[in-house]
């Protein structure tokens, strides 16, 4: 199916989703007759491999179809959005029902894990089990779309800042965080209000703002040289939460973080939360340097019901002021380095959100609508 022809653009587009999209019942399914295996024996599983290639294709011919350019594989193969990739390395080992004193209660997403990945030894990459996801998905796409295609990996603090201090990694194994972060930054290469108020009555665990540094710092260090050069283009999701059933874990605007966040951080396009309250008012935004890029996530992944059109672009423009405000662009200029999306994927966890098939393509069509007519005729 030929998709629409848009004047030609870089990432970001102006018309995006995260990456996740619901999985037909055949693999929701199969992989509930799987569980209580771990994550890399499933992976193997043959006819869940079959279920997924051909869905997967189906979900690529969807997204082309609706106009949009990012296009992703719908993250079928992955059990949540992060996959296999640290059981895949060497160092760690997946366990179930972990003991709970090993961890950081306040941290919001935990209620979410019936099983976790913990470090037991020196960290290494042994081959990406991202790779075969990535070439399959690239041979359903013509040469000129490959580029565009996006792939999502797991934020690489993901398993130290949910483990209370000492149990991120064996005391033997690394010495400190600085060491950790080492191997964690070259495997790469080849905020709530609860969660910061936990970290600062918790005497054991780093004050909130050096922990936000030290992260930053990580993430810089994975992507400085930028990994495949500069056509590679880096963006971040800041997530509050998508579990099953459209379970969200964690509130709070950007307020507190956007000063080092949006000007620190080395990625190109910040993707942002911004479908209810509880993500906080538009003002963060004005921390956003001139050289970066937003996408605007107005529409729910978590529900049915459909937004309206106009009410939207009224917010993308209240937004584009904000954008604007310290980098003096006019409400016409700052758009041009926005874009627009659901707020976070549609199926984090592979059991997926509380919408249906025709809903989510709804909401999809939506986006693309309210893009073509902020930014006529660009991707």
């Amino acid at each position: 199916m030929s998709s629409p022809t848009y004047i030609p653009r870089r990432p970001p587009f102006r018309a995006e989703h995260i990456g996740s999209l619901l999985r037909p019942k055949p693999i929701t399914n199969r992989r509930l007759q799987l569980d209580g295996l771990d994550a890399l024996s499933i992976a193997q599983d043959m006819t869940l491999r079959q279920l997924e290639d051909v869905a997967i294709v189906n979900t690529v011919r969807l997204q082309r179809s609706l106009g949009y350019h990012a296009v992703t594989d719908g993250e079928y193969r992955r059990h949540q959005f992060w996959g296999t990739f640290f059981p895949g390395l060497e160092g760690f080992t997946e366990i179930r029902k972990p003991p709970m004193h090993i961890f950081r209660l306040y941290v919001p997403d935990l209620a979410a894990f019936s099983e976790s990945v913990v470090c037991t030894g020196k960290i290494r990459h042994i081959g990406s089990t991202y790779l075969r996801e990535w070439n399959y998905l690239k041979e359903l796409l013509p040469p000129e779309m490959v580029p565009k295609a996006k792939i999502t990996l797991p934020a690489p603090e993901w398993y130290h800042l949910r483990y209370k201090t000492g149990y991120a990694y064996p005391a033997d194994v690394y010495a400190n965080d600085e060491e950790y972060f080492t191997d964690i930054a070259t495997v790469y290469h080849f905020c709530d209000t609860r969660l910061t108020k936990g970290l600062r009555n918790d005497h054991t665990a780093p004050d909130p703002d050096a922990l936000l540094s030290a992260y930053i710092s990580l993430y810089n260090r994975i992507l400085t040289p930028r990994p495949g050069g500069p056509d590679l283009h880096i963006g971040v999701h800041l997530c509050r939460g998508n579990f099953a059933y459209s379970r969200h874990f964690s509130s709070g605007g950007y307020g507190q973080v956007a000063p080092v966040l949006f000007t620190q951080l080395d990625v190109d396009t910040y993707y942002l939360e911004y479908d209810t309250p509880r993500a906080g008012d538009f003002s963060p935004l004005a921390w956003l340097p001139r050289d970066k890029n937003v996408v605007i996530g107005l529409v729910t992944s978590k529900c049915g019901q459909l937004e309206d059109l106009e009410q939207l672009k009224k917010r993308v423009l209240e937004a584009a002021d904000w954008v604007g405000k310290q980098s003096g662009q006019t409400r016409e200029e700052a758009p041009k380095r926005m874009g627009f999306s659901p707020q976070c994927g549609f199926a984090s966890h592979h059991l997926g959100n509380s919408l249906t098939w025709e809903d989510m393509v709804e909401k999809l069509k939506l986006v693309r609508r309210l893009t073509d007519d902020i930014w006529p005729g660009e991707p």
